[in-house]
């Protein structure tokens, strides 16, 4: 996918998060969230059963047909459209991320697997040769890309989506007045304990995320220790976008209640007629 150019990892963390990093010295191995390292971590943290994976989940119920999963990662959304009988292409351009995707299709029945195709592709500029009345991107994805990414990613939509198809995704806001860093101890499926940062000022335009175990090994090995940072798109300037690709917003679902640092608001689009 088409980024801004990263900072070497670690280095744009928030000054809480930067101050832990510092502290365990030469034992930190930093890493992306997406790479190598960082990619079980965060696989780790993926639900299953969340507001945002309910409701693209329940959008697709509207309609049959296959289902293009963009920057799908470890398959968040592609594993439960599986589970309920639907054909899923899953598209990500992290080898790293797709591995894990390919390591949980291998545990799952041949029928499940057999629907689903895996492709290493840029989303910002891909070809599959075919058209889908389904097409999915979920929240943080979109803020990977630069302005010349999403207008490519818009482009790369529209020349997949069927006649009535539809394209929905989902918007990631600051939703309060709380402080600039955040630092919470969060479990993941495996049973694992982490640290998780997240340091975004009101009115910033990017946001950094650094995620590390709680519990480091007491025989003072390594660290593994991930950061990135993800740009943020206003809801308005991502309308706006969207309706200069030619893609029209059918329907606003705000996911999030009051109140919650994190707003987050699902789009519904297809293309302009």
């Amino acid at each position: 996918m088409t980024t801004a150019t990263a900072p070497a990892p670690g280095t744009d963390a928030g000054p809480l998060a930067a101050r832990r990093i510092a502290g365990l010295g030469a034992r930190a191995r930093l890493c992306g969230l997406y790479d190598t390292l960082g990619a079980p971590l965060y696989q780790d943290l993926a639900t299953y059963d969340d507001p945002e994976t309910r409701a693209l989940l329940a959008g697709v119920r509207t309609a049959p047909g296959p289902v293009l999963d963009l920057a799908a990662g470890a398959g968040r959304f592609t594993l439960p459209l599986l589970a309920g009988g639907r054909e899923v292409t899953a598209l990500d351009l992290s080898a790293d991320m797709l591995g894990l995707l390919r390591a949980e299709l291998a545990k799952a029945p041949a029928p499940m697997r057999s629907r689903c195709t895996v492709v290493q592709a840029d989303m910002s500029a891909f070809d599959l040769g075919r058209r889908f009345p389904h097409v999915l991107l979920g929240t943080t994805s979109l803020s990977l890309l630069d302005a010349d990414g999403r207008a490519g990613l818009y482009r790369s939509v529209l020349a997949h989506l069927a006649d009535g198809g539809r394209f929905q995704l989902t918007a990631l806001e600051r939703g309060d007045d709380g402080p600039d860093e955040t630092a919470a101890r969060v479990t993941g499926t495996s049973g694992t304990a982490y640290e998780l940062y997240e340091h975004w000022p009101a009115g910033a335009t990017s946001r950094s995320v650094t995620l590390l175990p709680a519990d480091p090994p007491a025989d003072g090995g390594p660290v593994t220790v991930c950061t990135d940072r993800v740009g943020v798109i206003g809801l308005d300037v991502l309308e706006a976008e969207l309706a200069a690709a030619g893609l029209t917003v059918l329907t606003r679902s705000l996911l999030t209640p009051p109140g919650e640092r994190h707003r987050v608001t699902l789009l519904t689009t297809e293309a302009t007629r």
